[in-house]
């Protein structure tokens, strides 16, 4: 694995390492942003053959998008072996159970260098991978790469208010959350990589909390705890825990402390390479409000 400026690579494939075998129990905010981006599914006409799922971990989009689109293969793609056990281990009864026509394929691999031929499939998709990337840049090039003319690129990440609430708290000098890309400059990204009318949607998810420690007990469950390489290494001591919960419990609202997440939702299509090069392209955004 190629050392890593901002993000420490090797840390992230540990914690989800380690979170895997109970990654069910801690994955619910994971499935949730997953529910929301197969509903955008509903106005899209494409009809793929063959689907890139980037960063698949435990297969939790495999059940949505087999039953949408039941004559394509999918293909997990994940970092870390131990979370793609948990799709073909019990490969058998998921597939009497979901009806595939082919059994799944899981390969582990870094989006960013992903073993597939050009131009080889449909759809590619991606519930919050990128944000744990050291830039998502050569992901989204990777996607257009394997993209054949016509198919679509759907992806969903964080964006730069997910967990303020923890940040202003914990305010050391330290990371305590990965660093979070902005979706205006998603989009950009995505014009760079040659994709056409990018669509960018943002809404912010509020889970809330009877204790501190819960949070972050959510957070180890689902392997998302920093991984910045200016993330503090070890213990702060008493004393600063002591000062982050004070700081974070005048946030208190309605009995319950915030944790904030600022999900952004984005999709693009490849289109033919004249149309790339010789048609100005705008980004659509879109911004809404949620609550949990």
């Amino acid at each position: 694995m190629s050392a890593s400026r901002f993000v420490d690579c090797a840390q992230v494939a540990r914690r989800f390492a380690r979170a895997a075998a109970d990654y069910a129990k801690g994955d619910f905010l994971v499935r949730e942003i997953d529910r929301r981006m197969q509903e955008r599914l509903d106005v899209v006409t494409l009809r793929p053959t063959r689907i890139a799922d980037l960063g698949c971990s435990r297969g939790g989009s495999l059940a949505g998008l087999t039953a949408r689109y039941p004559e394509a293969q999918w293909i997990g793609l994940d970092l870390v072996p131990a979370m793609l056990r948990g799709i073909t281990e019990p490969q058998p009864g998921w597939r009497r159970w979901l009806g595939l026509r082919s059994a799944p394929l899981c390969i582990a691999a870094e989006a960013t260098q992903l073993p597939l031929a050009a131009a080889s499939v449909d759809l590619v998709w991606s519930n919050l991978l990128l944000h744990w990337l050291d830039d998502p840049l050569p992901a989204l090039a990777e996607a257009q790469r394997v993209l054949a003319v016509g198919g679509l690129l759907m992806f969903s990440t964080l964006g730069p208010d997910t967990l303020g609430e923890l940040r202003a708290a914990l305010a050391d000098g330290y990371a305590h959350t990965q660093r979070f890309i902005d979706m205006h400059d998603l989009g950009d990204m995505l014009l760079a990589c040659g994709f056409a009318d990018p669509v960018m949607d943002m809404e912010v998810i509020t889970l809330t909390y009877d204790r501190l420690d819960a949070l972050f007990a959510d957070l180890r469950a689902a392997g998302s705890t920093c991984a910045m390489t200016t993330r503090r290494r070890g213990l702060g001591g008493r004393q600063t825990w002591q000062a982050a919960e004070a700081a974070y419990e005048a946030m208190r609202r309605n009995g319950k402390l915030p944790a904030s997440f600022e999900v952004v939702y984005g999709h693009a299509w490849k289109a033919a390479p004249k149309q790339q090069a010789n048609e100005d392209r705008a980004i659509i955004r879109w911004t809404r409000q949620g609550g949990r």
